[in-house]
């Protein structure tokens, strides 16, 4: 995951996602081709050694519309989110280091009108207040389609890393290096059977 909230990160410490609210002030849209040019200019004015390509994001939101959001304030665009949206062979993917991030095989990602699997936060960047869109996002991302899919992120630096943690994110065992995953309300176990058995055990089904 790359990442950056220049200026705005704080404002969501020590807020698990799903306690976020959805703002006002930031408005939160579904991006545009025409406004690629200028989140991949954010990216890599805001995030060191970025690798990511007006025409990288371009191909995701080709194939999935709902897979990019921007966070724009008075008009003003301050940065955006982008996704890849996991079929379940993508997730099983995700989690035994089978999968290029960087550029996944269509195969792995979901069709527009398929359910997700799980929600891999591929970059994030942002200045001024655009951490308060998260909210937003979050809040989209409960429509059926998502709803029952996990967020899934790799942190690139300690700033990624510190956000992930604020938003109740946790480190998790997988073949994937340094995965990190939110998991959704629904998917939640109850207290004493969480102890005992994984939600999704990637172990259990290689035997």
């Amino acid at each position: 995951m790359d990442e950056s909230f220049r200026g705005s990160s704080e404002k969501v410490s020590r807020h698990p996602l799903d306690g976020l609210t959805a703002t006002t002030a930031i408005t939160v849209r579904l991006a545009t081709h025409a406004q690629l040019p200028a989140l991949t200019a954010i990216a890599r004015a805001e995030i060191p050694g970025v690798c990511l390509s007006h025409q990288g994001l371009a191909q995701f939101l080709q194939h999935d519309p709902e897979s990019i959001f921007t966070f724009e304030r008075s008009g003003n665009l301050l940065g955006g989110v982008a996704f890849l949206h996991l079929n379940c062979r993508g997730h099983d993917a995700l989690l035994l280091d089978a999968i290029d991030l960087k550029a996944p095989s269509h195969k792995f990602l979901a069709r527009p009108d398929e359910d997700v699997s799980a929600m891999y936060i591929w970059a994030v960047a942002g200045r001024g207040r655009a951490a308060l869109g998260l909210g937003n996002v979050n809040e989209y991302l409960k429509k059926p389609r998502f709803l029952g899919a996990d967020y899934f992120a790799q942190p690139s630096t300690p700033a990624g890393r510190a956000l992930l943690v604020a938003l109740g994110f946790r480190q998790i065992q997988s073949f994937q290096p340094d995965l990190w995953t939110y998991e959704r309300p629904r998917n939640r176990l109850p207290p004493e059977i969480a102890g005992v058995v994984s939600a999704r055990s990637f172990a259990d089904a290689r035997h």
